[in-house]
């Protein structure tokens, strides 16, 4: 049986709810620059860096990244949990599972801080 010691929340609830609430950011921040897109035609790099300069802008990219970390992690922690197992791999389930789960934070966790400097200009 597999715990909930790596999960991101307590329960299948929790992560349910974080999986739907995240898709829903994420969908309306594509929705936005997919509209900023076709309203602008003839976008340059000096609209587009002014629409990234503006606070409202890096905030909502930021709540954008981080709904898309939480919802990497959930997805791929469901991953892990649904075919990393001992009938799946054999004895070294357990083993594979951590690695597998250690590497996506490292990778998601990587990626979040590059976004926020590449967001905030640090």
């Amino acid at each position: 049986m597999v715990t909930n010691v790596t999960n991101f929340s307590r329960s299948g609830l929790y992560d349910w709810m974080a999986q739907r609430v995240t898709a829903v950011v994420l969908a309306a921040y594509f929705i936005f620059l997919l509209g900023y897109l076709l309203l602008n035609p003839d976008l340059d790099y000096t609209q587009w860096s002014a629409l990234f300069s503006t606070s409202w802008m890096r905030i909502f990219s930021l709540l954008a990244l981080v709904a898309l970390a939480i919802h990497a992690w959930v997805g791929m922690w469901t991953i892990s949990t649904d075919y990393l197992t001992n009938m799946a791999i054999g004895r070294w389930a357990t083993a594979v599972r951590f690695l597998f789960q250690a590497a996506c934070g490292i990778v998601m966790f990587a990626l979040f801080v590059w976004g926020v400097q590449i967001l905030w200009g640090f």
